[in-house]
């Protein structure tokens, strides 16, 4: 028991060392915010250990922090270097998802943490929104000195054998003890709160109300022990405007004041300043006459010109980032941007261009000036143009007039065509590959906020469509190579009217393992085989034709020979994937059919006058599972007039629906297709399935008509 507690107290104190030398970090260099994170050995993901200058939650979406996440701290560990954003706009640029989250005006400095040679962990800290975009020598100098002395506290620990770990969430420095007041003053301090005209009130750094006097309390409508203690914007139903929340942590991150109007119902309109500092925010609440923020001018443009709230704009970000995991080729990357942002930020003109060649290449557009995109379609990147010096540079510009453009490119030929622009780099992995450029029909100011809100756009736009070129280039790939696997055309056999489909799943790469095929074996017969490969990839389309080519290797020979050498030949390859097939052995002399299936759904056959069955077929085993394998063949008449449907399973399964009565849905589907050629049955098939199911199954059919004597 002595060692345990001897052990507790070492760690303990390992602790407050540590808690020590990161407020010594945050006071010598001036920041407002830090945050130490802790890497364990053998892991790749650091772990906020220490937070200090804001409350917990706003750190809970980096509390854990993977090596490759495009994060500031993240690539300062891994790069072993100090990595600088001297303002809101550079983080959005280099770093779009935090920016996102953080759309307020700081600075921020990430340096790594070492013992020895081993990476330890990593520092982030924060400087207000008014710091100088540049990092002063000493306040590096104080980061690099505290980065050595948070080092060797680490490694003494871990010497001692009490080595310092990250605990499930961070442990939250308290804000600094302000200077206790004089007793003799206390009075004159109250009287002076007093008679401060308006409502004053006090809060904590993490938003819950700490004071507010009778004057606070009379506007707010609302008895003073019912705020105090709460947040604001939970306990006032009237202030549950997320707006309100966000002003709040504007001040908390940036350490500048910040203002905004609310209506409290019925209809007084109140005005809240804030002004807030390291232990917490004041707060000036006054009656004010309309709406609109205190501390600023009426604006200039036109209220259809203005720049929506930062929490509209916040809203449309994130449903636009939710909205682009989502989507896959880069037409809808553009299309759904576009339907995001367009009226957001009302957005006249919106314009994608990447470089081909060593020339802009517009990638995709939405709005209403084509002149626009086709003046910069095809211009080398050494022209004089806006989007390709974005696109070379990767800095954006702003243009709030088009006297503003006129002035900086001259030659750019784009009179009359706008009344303001934007043109944003895309950025992947730290290099530029094209330009977003935003058109506006009005004048636009373009605040430092929306400068920072338009670059993280482009830099989610810019992943996005990283990502969709990529799935482009694969389901192209994927097209080819299934195209090549599949039949290119059925062979054209007396006495029989075919017709094939097949249609990739809506999901994936586009490419699968259904096959089927029809093949002449002499002139009175034939064989036919349909399939379905485990998985949506490449293996499986790979499996795929080996398992073609070894019916191919076997038609002729009897049913269950076929599907027993194919079976013997997959479960020799091992490829871990299994395969569901049925082979038929047709007869046009005989007018019969010999069937034998390894797990494949049993095919449809419809008689000359319309009746409608799937066939009664003796189970087999799937192939590649047992070298032994049996499967047993069955013989059905195939008269004249009659049609063989063979399909995979994914045009009948649908979520909740039983296969059997999917089945019998598709058999009743086509006994109605009676009067047409099969090229037309084939058609109402799978429009049928695509309207039922939900497409996340490859889909191949054949159908096979026994003609007539007189057809």
């Amino acid at each position: 028991m002595q060692d345990y507690a001897a052990s507790a107290a070492a760690a303990g104190a390992g602790t407050e060392l540590l808690d020590s030398a990161v407020a010594h970090l945050m006071h010598e260099t001036g920041a407002s915010v830090v945050m130490l994170y802790l890497l364990p050995r053998h892991d790749t993901t650091l772990r906020l250990a220490v937070l200090a200058g804001v409350p917990g939650q706003l750190a809970d979406p980096w509390t854990r922090v993977p090596l490759s996440a495009p994060m500031p701290v993240a690539d300062a560990v891994r790069l072993g270097c100090l990595i600088w954003l001297g303002s809101q706009e550079e983080l959005a640029r280099r770093y779009p998802r935090p920016a996102l989250v953080l759309p307020y005006q700081f600075a921020l400095a990430a340096a790594p943490l070492h013992i020895g040679a081993a990476d330890q962990g990593g520092l982030v800290l924060l400087w207000p929104g008014s710091h100088s975009p540049q990092l002063r020598p000493d306040e590096r100098a104080a980061v690099l000195r505290g980065c050595n002395g948070i080092g060797t506290l680490l490694r003494q620990a871990e010497s001692n054998g009490y080595p310092v770990v990250a605990g499930s969430q961070p442990r939250v420095l308290p804000p600094p003890e302000p200077p206790a007041p004089d007793p003799a003053e206390g009075a004159a301090v109250m009287e002076f709160v007093q008679r401060l005209p308006g409502g004053s009130c006090a809060l904590a750094l993490d938003g819950t109300v700490t004071y507010l006097n009778d004057a606070a309390a009379e506007l707010l409508g609302t008895p003073a022990d019912e705020v105090r203690g709460t947040l604001p914007w939970v306990s006032l139903p009237w202030l549950h405007d997320p707006s309100v929340e966000d002003h709040y942590r504007a001040a908390v991150i940036s350490r500048q004041n910040t203002s905004f109007t609310v209506l409290r119902p019925p209809d007084r309109w109140l005005s809240f300043r804030l002004f807030p500092n390291a232990t917490g925010i004041s707060v000036r609440i006054m009656p004010t006459s309309e709406p609109g923020p205190a501390d600023a001018p009426a604006p200039t443009l036109p209220p259809s010109a203005a720049v929506p709230s930062r929490a509209n704009a916040l809203y449309h970000l994130m449903h636009l980032a939710a909205t682009l995991t989502e989507a896959v080729g880069t037409q809808e990357v553009i299309e759904l941007a576009g339907d995001q942002l367009m009226p957001a930020f009302r957005i006249h003109t919106l314009v994608v261009m990447t470089s081909t060649d060593g020339r802009l290449r517009v990638e995709g557009r939405r709005g209403g000036r084509p002149t626009l995109m086709d003046r910069f379609d095809g211009a080398p990147l050494s022209s004089g143009t806006p989007a390709a010096h974005v696109l070379t540079t990767g800095i954006p510009d702003f243009f709030p007039t088009f006297a503003d453009l006129e002035r900086a490119y001259p030659q750019a030929g784009l009179r009359d065509v706008v009344a303001a622009c934007a043109f944003l780099p895309l950025i992947v992995s730290g290099h530029p590959v094209g330009s977003l450029v935003l058109a506006y029909d009005r004048p636009q100011t373009f605040e430092p906020e929306e400068r920072a809100l338009l670059t993280s756009i482009a830099g989610l736009l810019a992943q996005a469509l990283d990502r969709a070129r990529l799935y482009d280039t694969k389901n192209r790939l994927a097209h080819s190579l299934q195209a090549h696997l599949l039949p290119q055309t059925l062979p054209s056999i007396d006495g029989l009217d075919v017709a094939a489909r097949y249609l990739p799943s809506t999901r994936g790469m586009g490419i699968g393992g259904d096959f089927y095929d029809l093949i002449r074996l002499d002139e009175t017969t034939a064989a036919a085989a349909i399939g379905d490969v485990q998985g949506h990839n490449v293996n499986a389309a790979a499996l795929m034709g080996q398992v073609r080519t070894a019916v191919h290797a076997s038609a002729g020979a009897p049913p269950d020979e076929v599907l027993a050498r194919t079976n013997r030949l997959l479960t020799d390859l091992d490829p871990g994937l299994f395969t569901s097939c049925l082979y038929v052995h047709l007869d046009l002399a005989g007018n019969t059919a010999c069937l034998a299936t390894a797990g494949h759904p049993a095919p449809l056959l419809r008689q000359p006058d319309g009746q409608t069955e799937a066939l009664d077929l003796p189970p087999g085993l799937l192939l590649g599972i047992d070298p032994a394998s049996r499967y047993p063949t069955t013989h059905v008449p195939l008269p004249p007039g009659a049609t063989l449907a063979l399909f995979t399973d994914g045009l009948v399964e649908a979520p909740g629906v039983d296969f059997d009565d999917a089945t019998a849905d598709l058999a009743e589907h086509f006994a109605l297709a009676l009067d047409q050629d099969m090229d037309s049955v084939a058609e109402t098939l799978v429009r049928y399935a695509r309207r039922y199911t939900p497409g996340n199954d490859d889909i191949a059919l054949l159908l096979i008509n026994a003609l007539r004597q007189d057809g």
